[in-house]
């Protein structure tokens, strides 16, 4: 099979991490490689670059300044690992990309998602997802589980408000490419949504 490229997005305590590993584990078995890697960071560069975004100490972080530097842990990301991973005919499943800047920067800090769009399709190459998992949450089930918590970063200690900014974010997003991104109701059991999220990958390869 030639390089399949997969997403999971969703806000804060939606399960992604869960439903990962469950992937991961469900391509290893088929004898297919992957490569995981998360956002920001998979790289040394990368990871020293989601430091500076996440230090709760970077109270007066401008919202430009945040944007570009997910862009440019980015770009490292995908011209260090994802591209090379995807040439060679790998699975490559990253923890969140694209969206999340379209929706965290895009709508909650107001910048425009078209703006994100202009700056990651220079990062990036235009690269995008196969296809994508939301893993979709109400934002008060989101702060609940974050309660449980000890040491919040400097984005998962936002508002409720941003996180609601965020959540009406992905359902635009959804909206605009449903043919791309999968909705997935994570508050169903965690076997039950890793068999939708099978599910719909098999629907694009053949083994």
């Amino acid at each position: 099979m030639s390089g399949l490229f997969i997403t999971m997005e969703g806000i804060d305590g939606a399960g992604k991490t869960t439903q990962i590993n469950l992937l991961k584990n469900y391509f290893e078995e088929k004898g297919i490689e992957i490569c995981v890697v998360r956002e920001p960071g998979g790289t040394f560069i990368s990871e020293q670059i989601r430091n500076i975004i996440l230090d709760k100490k970077n109270t007066k972080m401008n919202e430009m300044t945040e944007a570009l530097l997910y862009c440019a842990s980015r770009a490292q990301l995908v011209n260090e690992i994802i591209l090379p991973m995807l040439k060679k005919g790998s699975v490559v499943l990253c923890d969140r990309f694209l969206d999340s800047s379209l929706v965290y920067q895009g709508v909650a800090r107001n910048l425009g998602i078209d703006i994100i769009k202009t700056i990651n399709n220079i990062a990036t190459s235009g690269l995008m997802p196969n296809i994508t998992f939301y893993l979709d949450i109400e934002p008060d089930v989101s702060i609940k589980r974050k309660e449980k918590q000890k040491d919040l970063d400097r984005l998962e200690s936002e508002k409720q408000d941003f996180y609601k900014k965020v959540y009406e974010g992905y359902k635009l997003l959804i909206e605009q490419e449903k043919d791309r991104i999968k909705c997935i109701d994570a508050t169903l059991s965690i076997d039950n949504i890793h068999k939708e999220i099978v599910c719909e990958i098999e629907k694009l390869i053949s083994y």
